[in-house]
This record gives C-alpha cells, sequence and structure tokens, in this order.
C-alpha cells in the first residue's frame, strides 16, 4: 500500500529510511510547540489552546503535503511571522487577536486561489530580489530583537532606548545558558540542536528555581481550552481598508517564504526539473494555504514550510509518508501538554536567537556590485527591527527600491507591480498614519 502511495522504490527509498526522515525532520523542528504558543499568548490568547492549533495545524498541513503532494515537506506556523502577529498587529498596532486571526483566514483564502488561478509565479517574479532578501534578514533580526528582549538580555532605557539588562538575575543566565548551548550544538551539526537546547535550558530552569517543574507528564489540552480560540477569528472586522495591509503582509511573507523554502529544499533533493521548476508545485503549494486557513480557524498565525525539512531529506526522506510521519508526530505531541507547559519564556528565547542568525544566511544573495538593490534591501531590513514592524520594513522597500532605480538610470528594472505597491504604500503613510 505504501509502494503504490507513495512511489517508494521509483524514489529510491524504503519504510525505514522514510520514517527515520520522519523522526529527523521533526525533532529539528519541534521547537515551535514550546515557541509558538508562548508568542502567540503575549498576544493575550490562551496558551494550551495555541499550543493545540500549532500542533493540528501543523499535522494537518504536513499529512496533506504527504499525500497529496508526494514530498517530504514538513510544515507549521511560521517564526517571523508570528512575531509580527503578536508584536505588530496586535500590540503594535492595537487590533485584537480575533481580528488578526480573521486577517490570516484571509491570506490563507487569498493564497488558496492564487494558486488554484496559477498567479502565484506572476507575483513573485515581480518582486525585487533585493527585497526578498532584505524581507528575510528583516525578520530574522526582528525575531532575534524578540529573542533578546524576552530573555532579559537587553531592557528598555528611557535615553537610548533600550540598554543591557541585569546579565546576573538567574533567569537572564537560563537564556544565556541556551544561547551558547545551542550556538555550539548548530556549530557543531547536532540534529535537534534548538529542540535539544530549549529541553536543557527548561531543565536548568526547572533546578534554579526559575521556572516551575511539571504538575503531570501526560495530558491534552481540554475542550474548554480548545475552544478560546476555535474559530475565534474576526473576519467582518479584517474586512477594512486598514487592515489592507496586514492582510498583504501575511500573504506576502507565506508566498515568497514558501515558494523560496520549497525551492530550496527541492534543489537538495534533486526535484527540479531542466527548466529549475518543481513538479506538482501547485499540489505543494496548496497545503501551505489550507494549513494557513485551517490554522486560522483553529487559533494559530500563517502556516508555511520548514526548512527544517532539509535535515530529513539529508537523512534520506524522498516522499510524502516522511511528511506522514512528521504530522503523526505533532498529533502525539498533543497528549504531552504538561511538559510543554512547563517550558519557560527564557528557554524559548534563545530559539528565537539562532533562528534570526541563521536567517542571516541569505545575505549572501545580494548583489552588493548594484546599490541601487542593497540600499532598499538595508532599508527593508533594518526598519523592521527598529519600528518593530514588518510591515513599515516592506513600505520602506517598495517605497524606496522604485525611486532609487529610475533615478540611477535602470528604469526597466522596476516592475509595474512594483510601482503599484510602491504608491499603495505611500498612501497608507499619508492617510493611515497615526
Amino acid at each position: 500500500m505504501l509502494e503504490s502511495m507513495f512511489r517508494l522504490s521509483a524514489n529510491k527509498t524504503n519504510v525505514r529510511q522514510e520514517l527515520m526522515a520522519g523522526v529527523t525532520t521533526f525533532v529539528t523542528m519541534g521547537y515551535i510547540i514550546f515557541v509558538n504558543p508562548a508568542m502567540l499568548s503575549d498576544a493575550g490568547m490562551n496558551f494550551n489552546a495555541v499550543l493545540f492549533a500549532t500542533c493540528v495545524s501543523a499535522a494537518i498541513a504536513t499529512i496533506l503535503m504527504g499525500l497529496y503532494a508526494n514530498y517530504p515537506f514538513a510544515l507549521a506556523p511560521g517564526m517571523g511571522i508570528n512575531a509580527y502577529f503578536t508584536y505588530g498587529v496586535v500590540l503594535g498596532m492595537g487590533y485584537d487577536w480575533q481580528t488578526a486571526l480573521g486577517a490570516v483566514f484571509i491570506s490563507g483564502v487569498a493564497f488558496i486561489i492564487l494558486t488554484l488561478i496559477k498567479a502565484r509565479e506572476l507575483i513573485m517574479n515581480a518582486i525585487p530580489k533585493g527585497i526578498k532578501v532584505g524581507t528575510v534578514l528583516g525578520i530574522g533580526l526582528f525575531i532575534a530583537f524578540i529573542g533578546l528582549k524576552n530573555a532579559g538580555i537587553i531592557v528598555k532605557h528611557p535615553a537610548t532606548m533600550v540598554t543591557i539588562g541585569s546579565i546576573t538575575q538567574p533567569a537572564v543566565l537560563v537564556a544565556i545558558f541556551g544561547l551558547l548551548l545551542i550556538a555550539v550544538l548548530v556549530s557543531r551539526k547536532i540534529k535537534g540542536a534548538i529542540l535539544w537546547g530549549i529541553l536543557a535550558s527548561t531543565l536548568l530552569a526547572i533546578m534554579t528555581g526559575v521556572s516551575n517543574a511539571p504538575t503531570a507528564v501526560f495530558g491534552v489540552p481540554t475542550l474548554s481550552d480548545v475552544s478560546m480560540t476555535f474559530f475565534q477569528m474576526d473576519i467582518k472586522a479584517a474586512i477594512t481598508i486598514g487592515l489592507l495591509e496586514i492582510i498583504f503582509v501575511f500573504l506576502f511573507v507565506d508566498i515568497f517564504d514558501s515558494i523560496g523554502t520549497m525551492t530550496g529544499l527541492s534543489k537538495q533533493a534533486g526535484y527540479l526539473d531542466a527548466n529549475g521548476k518543481l513538479p506538482r508545485a501547485d499540489k505543494a503549494l496548496m497545503a501551505d494555504g489550507v494549513g494557513t486557513t485551517v490554522g486560522a480557524c483553529l487559533g494559530t498565525s500563517t502556516v508555511t514550510a520548514y526548512i527544517e525539512s532539509a535535515s530529513g531529506i539529508a537523512e534520506g526522506g524522498r516522499t510524502g509518508l516522511t511528511a506522514v510521519v512528521v504530522g503523526v508526530l505533532f498529533l502525539l505531541a498533543l497528549f504531552f501538554t504538561p511538559i510543554i507547559g512547563a517550558v519557560p519564556a527564557v528557554a524559548t528565547a534563545p530559539a528565537l536567537i539562532i533562528v534570526g542568525a541563521l536567517m542571516l544566511q541569505n545575505v549572501r544573495d545580494l548583489d552588493f556590485d548594484d546599490m541601487s538593490e542593497v540600499i532598499p534591501a538595508f532599508l527593508t531590513m533594518i526598519m523592521m527591527p527598529l519600528t518593530f514592524s514588518i510591515a513599515t520594513g516592506l513600505a520602506f522597500g517598495f517605497i524606496s527600491y522604485p525611486i532609487i532605480k529610475a533615478l540611477s538610470g535602470k528604469l526597466r528594472d522596476v516592475s509595474f507591480m512594483v510601482w503599484i505597491l510602491g504608491a499603495l504604500f505611500v498612501l497608507r503613510f499619508i492617510f493611515l498614519a497615526e
């Protein structure tokens, strides 16, 4: 049956190899089970409800990826965009999390529609490479900044805005321990480095009294917990002029993050055809869109493909069976919620910092010989953490790009869509400024 469903022999793999690849991918990206609920709970959402939504949305999207597209790509609520959800939309702009979920739901539906009408390539090809790279770099700096803040390593200051915290405090020392441990494990290419670092930091936090020990090992979120976010998105409130920008950011980041991640993974696994395109790409992207839509209904931010899937591919995962294994493991994780709930913020903060550092690898994709590409990318990147807003970073990028290109004699490099987006962002500052 498995041979028939996943064409194991044709992909030069077997059941055992796929199972091991699935376990490897899950261990590598399992940190999201701790980090996502911790981050979204800052927006006022119930921790256990988000934990349930995280695991179930990841399971549905990843299993759909395996069964429908037959690729070993795992999906879960995305890092960076969950930070924008909490710290940008809810805490920064003042919207409630129900409205933010409504915006995520609309972006997911839009993603599905764009996939069905095959418009995603048109959109992706119109976005300048510099802005794509700048967005990834900016999100990396943004979530690293949040991690440093949650760890207590940096704190606010009335004169300098930010400064170093009291690093002799036990909680801060636990975070520093976790940061150094994960950094060493990642440098030594240990699989599951971030997950092991979170677990070790949690254990140290319990031993030093920074966090309380779990009261049980087994347990699942209760129906009362789950109901606190289940179908609580406010679509009506999200359909306003002020929310269009937010919906665009959710959609934009999801589109190019998913396509970029899947392209990189496909290149590693040898899936790309002679023209550099991914067969069954529409099916793979459909799993992403469905995951985001279902995730919003359950109570979590945008679901996207995870680059950590590369670890499973490196272990020999070549078919959707790997993805199915990952999805099943996400569901099994629901039975250990007491342990997950005992993980403190100082244990997950180092994960944010390290993930941010890993995202900075994309800087090598910038063409530093062309400053008309580098400067808009830099503005996109730097404005995200400094304004605490991914949307503002994108605005600076899309506004500066066509102006710099046009005045530099490179008008042909600017697509019509970039001019439109730049104009829309200018109007945003004029009419929607606080």
